[in-house]
């Protein structure tokens, strides 16, 4: 090894450790995702070590990165024979703090991913948005995160021992004639292609290693495995910053209006300016009942009996579901909190990862609340934590809600976390607030957005509720459903509960035994109408629903007239041809047999779900995918159209 020069010596022997350690965090985030682990097929070993060899590339692609500053400055040095110890040190010191914050990434991106079923990307940026002190209590609420914290102090701890004795051992002692000029130019050019190759990660020259590279296999776990995080999160803040990605655009915009209005049955001369603002006008006696929607936290389908879980975690939604008009094949937006609420509340679609509540000017959406406060209605929002969280506070005032009840609301002995109060105590502090609202002798519309079901996970101690559930994530499902029970309780003691009509739906889900790289759990939630009055027939439809739906739906419950400049249909006289639903960088749509993802990485799927096959279906159904794929475009393209164009608001204009 002598005709190798020490320089190229410690750079390649930090490369091997640094692998090592990503290594080691790939096995945490394997070993956190075993349940799905044990639901891929029988040649489960062969694809994780395929996975773990794609992980390799990955992360040699990311080791080039991070050792390419000091492979140049380090070679420029050699060859001038230029040895410093000071010299030496700063490098090192700058390849220990590159490596630190790479692998502080690799850390969070083991709960990211158990979260999110994304590895990290430029979305984390929307948590640090809520400020840095928000995000380190949301951290260090929850235990596991100090193990994650732990493990990383500890590698960090070892990678710089480990590279300070290399320096030692490499680059304190030189010798001027150690080895001769054309000998370390040749071998100095040599590693520099390499490093070259490992950052281009392929030796094809029509493209390097992309983040579709990792997408090997059929299955979701292995093709997310392979890559890397600080790659993903590189790759994502790029793409944030190309033009095409600020602005939504799949087609020329009046092919998108004209298949949107066609898709939502807009007739041809509304007189409106808004292309797909529609006028309802019932016949018969109009309702005057009160409104309240609940957005559960997290309330995946998946978690409820009805659908499945042998856990017997949600005996009262199931319970409700029974009583009430239940629709079994519900989609939410998005996968984030902001979605739900944006979708549900608004009527828009979620636009990819864009944030559309996080914005400095407000546009005047055609939501649920103006709508009804326009029609002499009271409205309020009720929330756990800060009303900054995700821009509530501001968005919501400005879009028809006379108040948002938020954590400084609350008895300040009540708030147990970031998130604020538990669910019951925001429905306990809820109720007299409506009471009020009732007495001033106009109906009200009430939402409700709870959290418990996030982490950290916190249930009170003095309450009648005692889970049977031993592991805190099962346990916190059943406490959410004890406090749907508890609020309900309490309604029916006022004397309003009689003409109110009840929405129980999620936020979004959680991705649980996932068999595609968009998790159908995470999107796939309970949708329910509850009121013994006004719906005294229980009823289960097998249509598809989505968040964007909930509003027309209500108001056609209530057979009031309204200007519906949304992207809901009434479910009760219209059904859909598709579900369609937004994943960050992918988007989803699902027809009766088959599942179109989209990504924004790597090549379009089309599966058949049923049956969780994972044969991609697209050259045999070209002609189905091209519809569902034209679909979902149209829709979300002029989502995007309305807002530039100004043309959100109530009226259609």
């Amino acid at each position: 090894m002598n005709f190798i020069p020490k320089h190229l010596r410690f750079l390649f022997t930090v490369y091997g450790w640094g692998i090592l350690f990503f290594t080691l965090f790939r096995v945490g985030l394997f070993l956190s995702q075993w349940t799905a682990y044990t639901q891929l097929p029988d040649d489960r070993v062969s694809l994780i070590a395929k996975a773990f060899f794609m992980g390799w590339r990955f992360d040699t692609c990311i080791s080039g990165y991070l050792l390419a500053l000091p492979v140049l400055v380090l070679s420029v040095a050699a060859f001038f024979r230029y040895y410093n110890n000071r010299f030496h040190q700063l490098i090192t010191w700058f390849i220990g703090l590159v490596y630190t914050l790479a692998f502080l990434m690799c850390a969070v991106d083991i709960p990211h991913y158990d979260n999110f079923y994304s590895r990290l990307n430029s979305m984390v940026f929307q948590w640090a948005s809520h400020g840095l002190d928000f995000s380190i209590k949301m951290i260090g609420e929850e235990s596991i995160h100090y193990v994650y914290f732990a493990v990383l102090l500890l590698i960090c701890f070892l990678f710089f021992k480990i590279i300070f004795r290399l320096k030692r051992k490499y680059l304190d002692i030189q010798s001027a004639g150690e080895i001769k000029q054309w000998l370390l130019v040749l071998t100095t050019l040599i590693f520099i292609g390499l490093t070259f190759i490992g950052i281009r990660g392929r030796l094809d020259e029509k493209s390097p290693i992309r983040v579709g590279t990792a997408a090997f296999s059929n299955h979701a776990l292995p093709n997310h495995l392979g890559l890397n995080p600080v790659f993903t999160m590189m790759k994502s803040m790029l793409n944030d910053q190309k033009a095409e990605n600020k602005t939504l655009r799949f087609m020329e915009d009046d092919k998108a209006l004209q298949l949107t209005r066609q898709y939502l049955n807009v007739p041809d001369s509304t007189g409106f300016q808004s292309p797909i603002a529609r006028a309802f006008e019932p016949t018969g006696e109009v309702s005057n009942a009160n409104v309240i929607i609940v957005i559960l936290e997290s309330m995946s389908a998946a978690k409820m009996g009805r659908y499945g879980s042998p856990h017997q975690l949600t005996p009262h939604l199931d319970s409700l579901a029974k009583q009430g008009l239940a629709f079994d094949r519900f989609y939410t937006a998005g996968t984030h909190t902001h979605n739900g609420l944006f979708s549900t509340l608004f009527g828009h679609p979620a636009l990819m990862k864009k944030h559309s509540m996080s914005v400095v000017n407000i546009p005047q959406y055609a939501g649920i609340a103006a709508t009804l406060k326009a029609q002499n209605y009271r409205t309020i929002h009720f929330m756990t934590h800060d009303d900054q969280f995700d821009n509530v506070g501001g968005f919501f005032s400005t879009n028809g809600y006379e108040r948002v009840v938020s954590e400084d609301d609350y008895p300040q002995e009540q708030v147990k976390s970031t998130l604020g109060v538990p669910d019951h105590i925001m429905y306990e502090f809820s109720v007299p607030v409506l009471n009020t609202l009732h007495e001033s002798g106009q109906p009200f519309f009430a939402s409700y957005m709870t959290t418990s079901d996030h982490i950290p996970y916190i249930i009170p101690d003095d309450i009648p509720f005692k889970p049977k559930q031993g592991a805190k994530d099962l346990a916190i499902v059943e406490y959410v459903d004890w406090s749907i029970e508890h609020f309900l309780d309490l309604c029916r003691a006022e004397s309003w509960f009689d003409n109110t009509l009840f929405v129980f739906l999620a936020d979004h889900g959680r991705p649980i035994n996932s068999t595609y790289d968009i998790a159908l759990n995470y999107h796939h939630s309970p949708l329910i109408f509850y009121s013994p009055t006004l719906l005294p027939e229980a009823k289960t439809q097998d249509n598809f629903a989505l968040q964007m739906d909930v509003f027309p739906t209500i108001m056609g419950i209530l057979n009031r007239p309204f200007v519906n400049n949304t992207f809901g249909v009434n479910l009760l006289d219209t059904e859909r041809p598709f579900a369609y639903f937004s994943a960050d960088d992918k988007y989803g749509c699902l027809n009766d047999d088959y599942f179109l993802i989209v990504r924004q990485e790597g090549e379009p799927s089309l599966y058949q779900y049923q049956n969780r096959d994972t044969k991609n279906y697209l050259k045999e159904q070209e002609e189905l995918g091209g519809e569902m794929k034209q679909y979902t475009e149209a829709m979300l393209h002029t989502s995007q159209w309305l807002v530039l164009n100004g043309l959100t608001g109530m009226d259609g204009d």
